[in-house]
């Protein structure tokens, strides 16, 4: 199936027309919309249980819609590149809506659970449609301009998710964290309604139904194993070795599968192009440290330099601010010299320093030390957040650009999974031991149910046990720190291959008015 996409030219400016601009703002708010849920519920749900009860359950409530998320993510990017971008786009933000207005209405944890998993299966169309449509409108070697704005759009959902979901939750009740996406999503909806416009596709070629089914399963067994496993069952347990064995025979049979089907969902020949594949390699990186920084990040200021849990969004500016300020300098300069290998490279490079740095805080750190350290790991994310996006697009053709996005977006999601959940193993046993060594009996007591206790929890310790504490979590984020300089390694490695294909499209434009048309350039990179 071939198809082409008209890209809206820019005026003489260098600026997108006004109606490209306008979709750009509706992208934003999709965007905002998919990543401030989950930020917004973690502080809800505390309220949630305290109402509809299920205490049992509390995990699946993010656990549903993560894994929804993540299984619909690569077959909204295929629908996409099969029928349209625009119809698959809006019909991800309309289930996101139904899902959110749905959850904010359940009744009971188990309605609650099944709605977040619609709410789910919205969301995994939302951040593919977003970069997709970019990728159409927008040449690769423009769309560097833009990288400052979903940065600062990333930002803002992490520092302000907990403090919304908090003045939310205390003024309106929790069923308003879910009701707040609906006259967002409306806008979004109805701005890419009216201005956006694409080429209508229709396919003929049949849905891999087969493929699709052997994805899903193998991503849910990945995502449950990573959620459960130290948590729900032991590493070790029957359980979760039959999830493994179930996600590692699906991911083979699909990877069979995609070597034989029509239209497969993932076309592995995408992953012949060299850039494509390292790009993939460093979206799971820099996943699996980003979610597992802003995890622990701020349970050590609030555990071990006393800061207010209150205002733990807060806690990541020096984090967020570099990632953002190194975003948009790293967009504008890729835009202007169409130059971009050095921006992997030297962000894995302080990446590695940045963690390492971090693994070094223990209960004498200041705040000031520590902002300094994080600010080294958020200018290394700055980077690479974006500039992997941009490269993995650059290097597959205009039909496949719906699955380069959704994959790449993919393996961040499970990246950050994986992250979340081994150094979390890691932060948890090394804080058991350590209470076990300096509490003793108590310490240990402490900390059989969880190894993460909140401010309240910390205030009626008795003054021996909370400063074994503050040894246990330093001791913790710098096993957690520590793995997460070493697991950065690999992308530092990875950029070194990184390949300086052109970005297609035209640079700034230097030719005087009587100069011939350059030549257009190649449409997929050379493999």
């Amino acid at each position: 199936m071939t198809d082409t996409t008209d890209t809206p030219a820019a005026d003489a400016g260098g600026k997108q027309p006004r109606s490209v601009r306008v979709v750009l703002l509706a992208l934003m708010i999709a965007m905002m919309l998919a990543m401030l849920d989950n930020m917004i519920i973690g502080t809800a749900m505390p309220t949630i249980v305290g109402e509809l009860g299920g205490l049992e359950h509390l995990s699946w409530v993010v656990t549903a819609y993560t894994l929804a998320t993540a299984a619909s993510t690569p077959l909204w990017g295929k629908l996409g590149d099969m029928y349209g971008r625009k119809g698959t786009f809006l019909s991800s933000i309309v289930i996101f809506l139904i899902g959110s207005a749905l959850s904010g209405m359940a009744q009971n944890m188990g309605e609650l659970i099944g709605f977040r998993a619609v709410q789910g299966l919205g969301a995994g169309g939302l951040m593919v449609g977003v970069m997709a449509i970019i990728g159409d409108l927008i040449p690769p070697r423009e769309r560097g301009k833009y990288q400052g704005m979903m940065a600062g759009v990333m930002a803002l959902a992490m520092i302000g998710g907990p403090l919304v979901g908090g003045t939310i939750t205390d003024n309106w009740g929790w069923r308003w964290a879910f009701y707040i996406n609906l006259p967002l999503g409306v806008v979004a909806l109805v701005a890419v309604t009216a201005v956006l416009h694409l080429p209508k596709k229709r396919s003929k070629a049949r849905i891999d139904y087969l493929g699709a089914a052997l994805l899903t399963v193998g991503i849910t067994a990945i995502v449950l194993v990573t959620t459960w496993g130290g948590t729900e069952y032991a590493w070790s347990s029957a359980r979760i070795m039959e999830l493994i064995g179930i996600g590692v025979a699906a991911l083979v049979g699909f990877v069979f599968w995609q070597t034989r089907a029509a239209e497969p969902v993932v076309p592995l020949h995408i992953f012949r192009s060299l850039n494509f594949t390292l790009m993939s390699v460093i979206g799971f990186i820099t996943g699996f440290v980003m979610f597992g920084a802003t995890l622990f990040l701020p349970l050590y200021q609030q555990a071990v330099q006393g800061a207010s849990a209150t205002n733990s969004g807060l806690l990541l500016l020096p984090m967020l601010g570099a990632m953002l300020v190194t975003s948009m300098v790293a967009g504008r300069v890729t835009t202007n010299t169409g130059k971009y290998k050095v921006f992997p490279v030297l962000g894995s490079a302080l990446m590695i320093v940045g963690l390492y740095l971090l693994s070094t805080m223990d209960t004498g750190t200041s705040r000031v030390t520590s902002g300094i350290f994080m600010a080294v790991v958020g200018l290394g994310m700055g980077c690479l957040m974006q500039i992997t996006m941009l490269v993995a697009q650059n290097s597959v053709e205009m039909r496949d650009m719906g699955v380069a996005s959704s994959s790449t977006t993919l393996f961040r999601t499970l990246g950050s999974s994986f992250g979340v959940a081994i150094m979390g193993a890691l932060f948890n046993h090394r804080v058991q031991d350590v209470m076990a060594e300096r509490g003793g009996a108590l310490g240990s007591k402490v900390t059989e149910q969880s190894a993460q206790l909140d401010a309240k929890s910390l205030e009626k310790l008795p003054v021996l046990v909370r400063e074994a504490y503050q040894h246990a979590v330093s001791a913790g984020t710098h096993s957690a720190f520590l793995l997460g300089a070493v697991v950065a390694v690999v992308a530092l490695a990875a950029a070194v291959f990184v390949k300086e294909v052109p970005l297609k499209g035209a640079g700034p434009k230097e030719a005087g008015p009587t100069d011939a048309p350059a030549a257009q350039p190649p449409v997929v990179e050379a493999v």
